[in-house]
């Protein structure tokens, strides 16, 4: 009888030796969300039940964005805003759904059916599959090491740019299979118009990439422990949070939807909650891009400073701090000012963001190359 072997040609070795059960043990722990080790299967559950959380909070986060800008738009207009509906109408977004869950789901005869239902379910599918990387804090909990995301990528920057890419075929999609010339318009205008930008807000982001020497979110958050890139990189903040209400669809740059000239442009022929969808993933967009504008250039869970009191408040409740404040400014830019004419909005992306961008580049480059 010769050697007993493994399937993978390694000697097999007596199922009770000590050394061989540590050597398992150890092999089985894995590592939740970067840095937390678990034993066996409760990685899983632990996955799972980040998954249900990220989804539950963006969708309720995005519910009561609505009510938010109700309210910053009313008192922008100087009137009151939604009330009726619980206390100071805080129950105004459960009534809404509400509404949309039971209101007739009309649809065109001659759309393309299977399209017609894929563009509502990418709208806000895409968004929350990015904010599974973006890390919203790190904390050290009996000795062992919690990372507040549900996954973690070496490249995670790179592949938010891409899976925030993927939006826009949901509207164009929604507004190319309901065979409407009105959609069909604010369908190509999002096309063009996320092609314009986001080369834009790419180019914002390579001075981050230069500065922090890598592409791993985590550790972009910790190259800024002692100055924040919003201070290093003052322009590329800029060029990334005028792009960002460009591919959020939102005033002044809304040309997709521009109500005055498109009806409702891509989403004209959707109603009830497939129209719901659309308009959550607009606010699970808005979320997204502070999230990431937060993380590149507002120090992510960084405190404000490095010193007590601020560093007794928890990471995750310094990020979402700053998430509120950037979303008050979408929302505030939103009402205060006008819509860009077409050929102006795709004149700003090409003549202006874009130069812009490539001068970033080449100025951080060359000081970063100087330094070193």
């Amino acid at each position: 009888m010769g050697e007993r072997r493994s399937h993978f040609g390694e000697p097999r070795t007596p199922r009770g030796d000590p050394c061989v059960r540590r050597g398992r043990q150890r092999r089985s722990r894995r590592v939740v969300g970067g840095g937390s080790p678990v034993i066996g299967q409760d990685y899983w559950w632990v996955l799972l039940i980040k998954m249900v959380v990220v989804v539950l909070g963006l969708v309720t986060i995005a519910a009561y964005l609505t009510l938010a800008e109700r309210k910053v738009a009313a008192r922008i207009q100087q009137r009151i805003g939604p009330n009726r509906v619980g206390p100071h109408g805080m129950l105004q977004p459960a009534a809404d759904a509400v509404k949309m869950l039971f209101k007739e789901n009309t649809a065109p005869a001659t759309r393309d059916r299977l399209l017609f239902l894929v563009g509502p379910s990418l709208a806000g599918g895409a968004a929350i599959l990015a904010f599974a990387l973006i890390p919203l804090g790190i904390n050290n909990w009996f000795s062992y090491q919690f990372h507040w995301d549900i996954a973690h990528f070496n490249v995670g920057l790179l592949f938010i740019l891409g899976v925030t890419s993927i939006g826009v075929y949901s509207l164009f999609l929604g507004g190319w299979s309901a065979n409407s010339k009105y959609s069909l318009l604010g369908g190509l205008r999002s096309s063009a118009q996320l092609i314009s930008y986001e080369m834009a807000v790419a180019f914002a982001l390579i001075g981050v990439i230069i500065l922090a020497g890598s592409l791993d979110l985590e550790q972009i958050v910790g190259a800024q422990q002692g100055l924040w890139f919003i201070v290093l990189q003052p322009l590329a903040f800029i060029l990334y949070f005028s792009g960002a209400f460009a591919e959020t669809n939102r005033a002044p740059f809304d040309l997709p939807e521009a109500e005055t000239e498109l009806v409702a442009g891509y989403h004209t022929e959707y109603g009830s909650m497939r129209f719901g969808l659309y308009f959550l993933g607009e606010y699970v967009n808005m979320v997204i891009v502070c999230s990431i504008a937060t993380t590149l250039f507002l120090g992510g869970w960084l405190p404000l400073l490095p010193f007590h009191p601020f560093d007794w408040i928890p990471g995750p409740l310094w990020f979402l701090g700053k998430v509120i404040v950037l979303l008050f400014v979408m929302m505030w830019v939103r009402w205060t000012f006008p819509r860009l004419r077409y050929d102006r909005l795709m004149n700003f992306g090409w003549k202006v963001l874009l130069p812009l961008g490539l001068l970033n580049i080449l100025v951080t480059g060359t000081v970063v190359a100087l330094r070193s």
